[in-house]
């Protein structure tokens, strides 16, 4: 049996994005912190360090300098009217929207400020939502990208343990896997749980699960930052709730395997009380990644709004779900027509311009902080990454005929393509475009996108036809359904508090990060406003960090 030479005040269980949050406040606060991580030390900073570092931030310097007006109530309009609340449940989720809604409208830039975190000037506008004013999405952009992307996130709270370390106030024990709380008195005292065998995986790469110990660590207070389940698609399919249709066949993973929801579990033996397990967030513009790091391993697109999507059959999404705009409408729709797929069509013009692909390693300039490189998104020519999928990623048909589309595309179709439906859709969008006005809502959203300066200035197509020579060559893209987020989890009180069936705290026991729904068992209700996850993980890291040290 494996114990520590001392006992810390605090156990962080997991070493993600919220536990280094919550182990620097706990740092700050004089106490003494022992993370327990079963990935090796090359994973440090969890799911984090491979996001776009895309962060919600409301009326920002970069806002108003892009001449968006933005405030906290229409933040908070847009957040209650995605969310949907509507559950007993939701009593601690809606207390946590409201209060990471102060926070982002007030210390939160300031706060990452002070660490050293900056921001790329153009704010993104993500998740435009079901086109009412009191419905979902966002009414303005809120899409604060990170410089130096998720890396640039995790980069300070990292430092910060490093330093606990060199004071020897901090250790972290990689490779160990907590598979019980202890529970003593109705106090959680502690972890017990295995030592595995070293491993050299890569960052996000399968690690194995050979046992060579075990260990038992005790302490005043245990955070649970463990993440949730969208690396094991049985525990997704498992929580799919009816109102999205079937669970997918196929999906790609948008998170390592070892975002396997384990500790959710771990933590409802010990009493705490799981809640809305069946609300998630999954995307539906995968690509299958050409040079994978996991298994399964898919990219997301985060498209601009000009792509024509189609479904597995090749019939047009119904209004409003264009690229960019609803993104748990759209998988509805998908999964009740039976589409495990559904296709972009789009014209070399539109993905010079539109396509982003999500994470850090898709996106080197803004990762390494290259200005040149940076330059080259404004220039001709679509980014690099975005070049290597349409040139090497098994999802991508391009041709200079919409026959060869079609032929390309029927290749790579699972269920038959019916071609003539295609063509009709193509056809009929482009005779749209032989007036500056029309009947096309989604050329109508194109056109308003464009009134925003930062979209009309690296994200929005000019409106132009398909089948115009001089935008082409045409292109199609498979897209399948990404794993990523579960939006619910452990309820937890405003001070991160993991609360028992009987909604009573469980003395020495926090949550925070994906595992408590990003905050009180599901901070987004059904439906999230996008850059509000790596917030969430800062937010709740932060509140339970100090709940934990001030008990």
């Amino acid at each position: 049996m494996t114990r520590t030479p001392s006992q810390p005040d605090a156990i962080i269980v997991g070493a993600g994005l919220a536990g280094l949050v919550a182990a620097g406040e706990l740092l700050d606060a004089g106490k003494t912190v022992t993370i327990v991580e079963q990935e090796p030390a090359a994973s440090l900073g969890g799911q984090a360090w491979w996001s776009f570092g895309g962060l919600f931030l409301v009326d920002s310097p970069e806002q108003r300098r892009m001449g968006v007006h933005d405030s906290l109530a229409l933040a908070r309009q847009d957040w209650f009217g995605s969310a949907g609340f509507d559950r007993d449940e939701d009593h601690w989720p809606r207390r946590w929207a409201e209060a990471y809604l102060q926070f982002a409208a007030g210390e939160k830039r300031a706060w990452l400020h002070e660490k050293g975190v900056r921001f790329f000037p153009i704010v993104g506008w993500a998740e435009r939502g079901s086109g009412g004013a009191g419905g979902h999405g966002n009414s303005v952009p809120r899409f604060h990208i990170t410089w130096g992307t998720g890396p640039g996130v995790v980069a300070p709270f990292a430092a910060r343990l490093a330093d606990g370390v060199a004071t020897g106030a901090a250790t972290v024990l990689h490779r160990h896997r907590v598979d019980e709380l202890i529970v003593e008195g109705g106090r959680v005292t502690g972890v017990r749980g295995a030592v595995l065998a070293e491993d050299s995986a890569a960052r996000g790469a399968a690690s194995n699960r050979d046992q060579v110990g075990d260990f038992e660590l005790r302490a005043g207070a245990v955070i649970v930052t463990s993440g949730g389940i969208g690396g094991n698609h049985d525990l997704v399919r498992a929580a799919w709730p009816e109102r999205l249709g079937t669970p997918p066949e196929h999906m790609l993973s948008g998170v390592p395997a070892h975002v396997d929801g384990r500790m959710l579990g771990i933590a409802e033996q010990a009493g705490a009380h799981l809640i809305n397990g069946d609300r998630m967030w999954h995307y539906t513009e995968g690509i299958q990644n050409w040079d994978p790091v996991w298994a399964q391993h898919g990219i997301r697109i985060l498209p601009g709004p000009s792509s024509l999507w189609l479904d597995a059959r090749g019939d047009r999404l119904p209004v409003p779900l264009f690229p960019g705009f609803d993104t748990l409408g759209t998988l509805e729709h998908l999964r009740k027509v039976g589409s495990d797929y559904s296709w972009f069509v789009l014209t070399q013009e539109i993905i010079e311009k539109e396509f982003a692909l999500s994470g850090s390693e898709q996106n080197p300039d803004l990762t390494g902080k290259d200005v040149r490189l940076l330059a080259k998104r404004v220039g001709p020519g679509a980014p690099g990454p975005v070049e290597a999928f349409k040139e090497k990623g098994a999802d991508f048909v391009v041709a200079d005929t919409v026959d060869e589309l079609l032929a390309g595309m029927h290749k790579l179709a699972d269920v038959p393509l019916d071609v003539d439906l295609v063509a009709k859709h193509i056809r009929e969008r482009d005779r749209e475009l032989d007036n500056d006005f029309g009947k096309d809502l989604q050329l109508a959203a194109i056109r308003s996108a464009r009134e925003y300066r930062g979209d009309k200035l690296i994200r929005v197509a000019s409106p132009h036809k398909l089948l115009d020579p001089k935008a082409g060559p045409l292109i199609a893209v498979k897209l399948h359904i990404l794993t990523r987020k579960s939006l619910g989890g452990i309820e937890t009180d405003l001070d991160a508090r993991v609360l028992g069936a009987d909604g009573s705290p469980i003395p020495g026991l926090y949550a925070a990060g994906e595992a408590s729904g990003f905050g009180g068992g599901g901070v987004h209700g059904y439906r999230a406003l996008e850059g509000t996850f790596l917030g969430g993980c800062l937010f709740s890291g932060r509140q339970a960090g100090r709940a934990a040290a001030s008990a």
